[in-house]
């Protein structure tokens, strides 16, 4: 073999291997995390926040690239008191920015699941991963309700709060209800109840209470979009059937009137064995740093029976829309599969 013939491989050799490196970077398997319940992503400012349910605490994590969440430490910047109102099952904190100051919104309780209320924090700083934290109280309506899962969404400049709470003092069915907010941690006026468990898909596991609605995400394709969605999840997290379902409406409708949504008759997104899915839910949803793809990120158990517990972990995958404007979120892709990272990470 002549010198210039091996100097040739060489280099081919060399940019063959930075290629593959390239591949490499260029994709992620699912899980993000080994184990995240209810995950929460918001983008600010060229960075990712991240936080899931740890049921001890609030933590959060901050990256670039989301597919790259498992390189960067969770930090706590809140623990509650050893006793009280708020101090025990912290579940399904929010992180939103809103009026200029960072808020998180969690359910919490004092070890007794009647007693779950939502709760806010407050922190004024850029970074939201100070621990410059203060509690603002609980936030609620008029009935204080048992209630969890809130999340927040502006249109036409009202902001909204919406979450999974019962119609009276008894754990009989989690329905979803819409409140106006006066302010990030007042509601202001009654709250409506736009969803129901109703389908069989929303009733498996009950036996036959409770019936489970929970986990509200608002989602709008574009600012100008003609129609809203609420995406949810349905049938008890101690089951497999675990699942999204979907409520839409019209943009310029009246969000407080029960009768603007409207539920659709099948689920949206459900398990995928074969894949090691089961039970995908609790979700929120991110633009890719470019602003170009819709990503939905939600938790699922990787076998069959594995119930609420931290077998479930946080995966992620880039989701399209139909024509008539509804969200198409296909299926969970398989725990084997390369998934191509988010445009512009």
């Amino acid at each position: 073999m002549s010198k210039k013939t091996f100097f040739s491989l060489f280099v081919f050799g060399l940019l063959s291997m930075s290629f593959g490196v390239c591949q490499a970077q260029s994709t992620f398997k699912n899980p993000l995390l080994p184990t995240g319940p209810d995950p929460w992503v918001i983008r600010k400012d060229g960075f990712y926040y991240y936080c899931n349910s740890t049921g001890k605490n609030i933590t959060l994590r901050k990256t670039k690239n989301m597919a790259d969440l498992s390189k960067t430490p969770g930090v706590v910047v809140w623990t509650p008191p050893a006793t009280g109102n708020y101090s025990k099952e912290l579940w399904a904190p929010e992180l939103h920015f809103l009026n200029g100051k960072w808020y998180v919104y969690v359910a919490a309780d004092d070890g007794k699941n009647d007693n779950h209320r939502m709760w806010v924090l407050e922190n004024p700083d850029t970074d939201p991963t100070t621990t410059n934290w203060t509690l603002k109280g609980q936030i609620t309506d008029p009935t204080n309700r048992w209630a969890i899962d809130m999340s927040i969404f502006e249109m036409n400049k009202q902001l909204y709060a919406i979450w999974s709470g019962w119609e009276g003092a008894e754990n009989v069915s989690q329905d979803i209800y819409i409140a106006k907010l006066k302010n990030p941690w007042t509601i202001e006026g009654e709250r409506t109840k736009i969803a129901t468990p109703k389908h069989s898909w929303e009733k498996m596991g009950s036996n036959p209470l409770p019936v489970v609605n929970e986990g509200p995400q608002f989602l709008r394709q574009s600012d100008n979009s003609k129609k809203v969605y609420i995406v949810f999840s349905a049938s008890g997290c101690w089951t497999d059937h675990y699942t999204l379902g979907l409520l839409e409406a019209d943009a310029k409708a009246d969000l407080m009137l029960a009768s603007s949504w409207k539920k659709y008759d099948e689920p949206i997104f459900k398990s995928n064995p074969a894949g090691k899915a089961y039970a995908p839910g609790h979700n929120s949803f991110f633009k890719s740093p470019d602003g170009k793809e819709h990503w939905i990120i939600y938790h699922a158990n990787p076998e069959a029976g594995q119930g609420c517990g931290n077998n479930r972990s946080p995966r992620m995958q880039p989701f399209t829309w139909n024509a008539d404007g509804t969200p198409n979120l296909g299926t969970p892709i398989a725990l084997d599969k390369e998934i191509r990272k988010p445009s512009g990470e």
